[in-house]
Parts: C-alpha cells; sequence; structure tokens
C-alpha cells in the first residue's frame, strides 16, 4: 500500500518532476556544449639510476644504489618544474609557442612509490602538441641536471610519441547531460515527496481514513464524456419571455 501511495504522488507531480529535469539537464547540456574543451596529457617516463662512476659491470642490484636513486628523485621534482627548466625549454624549442608560466600550469610530476620511474605529464588542448611539450621538457631536464647535479644518471624510457591516437580525458557532454538527469530526477522526486508533505489538503478517501475521520459522501466529478449517449444534450424547450440555461462541467 505504501509503495502504491509513493507511485500516486509520483503521477500527481509528474509535471514537476519533468520539469525540474528539462531545466537541469537544459543547463547542463549548455555548459558541456559551450564551456568544456577537450584535455589530453602525454607522459614521458624517465628512469634515474645510480650514479656509478667505477666503470665495472655491475652482476646484482645495489641495494644502497637504489634508495639513493629514490631520493633524488625527490630533488628532480621540484628542479623539473622550476623557472630554470621551463625558461631553457621555451628558449631552445621557440615552436612550441609558449611560455614558462603556461608550461608550468600544464605541467605535473610524479613518481610510483618505492621506484626509480618519474613520470613527466603535459596537459593541452592538442595531444600532438602536449606530447611535444613532455618530450621537450624531458630532454631538457636530461641535459640540465647534468650541469647542476654533476650527474649522469637520468635515462628516458618511453617518450611521447606525437602521431599516437589519445582520447580527451575530460569529460564528454553525454556524460555530463546524463549525469544530470539522474540527479534532476532525484531532486524532482525529492521534492514531489516534500511538497505532498507539506500539503495539509484533503483531496481523496485515503486522506480522510489516514486523518481517522469517517466518509459521509464522496461526490465524484462529472465530464461531459462521462455522459455519453445516456443524457440528451439538446436544450429544452423554454416558455416563452424566459430563458433556460443548461451547465455542463467541460
Amino acid at each position: 500500500m505504501e509503495l502504491q501511495r509513493y507511485w500516486s504522488i509520483v503521477q500527481r507531480r509528474i509535471w514537476l518532476i519533468a520539469l525540474v529535469i528539462v531545466v537541469v539537464c537544459g543547463v547542463a547540456g549548455l555548459y558541456a556544449s559551450r564551456m568544456t574543451k577537450p584535455e589530453y596529457q602525454a607522459t614521458v617516463q624517465l628512469m634515474v639510476n645510480s650514479n656509478d662512476t667505477s666503470g665495472k659491470p655491475q652482476t646484482e642490484p645495489n641495494s644502497e644504489a637504489i634508495s639513493s636513486s629514490i631520493l633524488l628523485i625527490k630533488t628532480y621534482k621540484q628542479i623539473m618544474t622550476t623557472p630554470r627548466i621551463l625558461n631553457k625549454v621555451v628558449e631552445q624549442y621557440p615552436d612550441l609557442h609558449t611560455t614558462a608560466g603556461e608550461l608550468g600550469a600544464k605541467l605535473s610530476v610524479a613518481s610510483a612509490s618505492e621506484t626509480q620511474l618519474m613520470s613527466v605529464t603535459v596537459t593541452d588542448s592538442s595531444y600532438v602538441r602536449a606530447a611535444k611539450l613532455a618530450n621537450a621538457v624531458s630532454a631538457t631536464f636530461q641535459t640540465e641536471i647534468r650541469a647542476l647535479m654533476k650527474l649522469d644518471n637520468v635515462s628516458v624510457l618511453n617518450w611521447a610519441d606525437p602521431a599516437e591516437k589519445h582520447g580527451s580525458i575530460s569529460s564528454s557532454p553525454t556524460k555530463i547531460v546524463a549525469i544530470a538527469f539522474i540527479l534532476s530526477l532525484m531532486i524532482g522526486v525529492g521534492l514531489a515527496f516534500l511538497l505532498d508533505r507539506m500539503d495539509d489538503s484533503v483531496k481523496t478517501d485515503r486522506d480522510v481514513a489516514r486523518l481517522g475521520l469517517s466518509l459521509l459522501a464522496d461526490v465524484p466529478r462529472m465530464r461531459r464524456r462521462d455522459l455519453g449517449d445516456r443524457v440528451d444534450l439538446q436544450k429544452p424547450t423554454s416558455a416563452p419571455g424566459r430563458k433556460s440555461h443548461v451547465t455542463l462541467d467541460a
């Protein structure tokens, strides 16, 4: 019975629910089509090795050297985003048409926990441009770190390939509208139940029963189509000098 009552509330307020859905989805669709722009990410993977100057090949991993490389990564991550590196990229790659400030806002450097790997990621509205920027930053950093740290221990594992096809990382308009539809449906239904809760008027015999009162009479609303052929809808003949009116609920 409760489910039937809930469904009755939804049916009575269906116009309100539909209105909320149309408005919210319309605004979300307009925002998604005009305000959001596709964004792409390109990543270069670097490896920080131990700086072994002995010239002898290592037959087994050196745990101390690996630990030292992991500690160096924290320093390298900070160095890569400094103006020295960014300005050098802008100077050496003028064809990329960027500034140090713009590049710094697009650049992020991360490292996997307890590994010697670093990820250089650039976000841009074009994947080709993002790949070129990521490669430029990595190559410049690899060169500059030799002068700064007197170490040659940064290797490139994977360059970003500008020719690869990558999908946008930003939310698609369809996804935004779908999320807006779900949220607006929840809001609309919630608002319908709230209005029903606040409405203290008595509309049906069930409302009377819930109040613990007795129903004395029930007068249904009659429409013209409910009468059918059971009544003669012709106007009655009126006496001379008098007017007669017949009124039916449309």
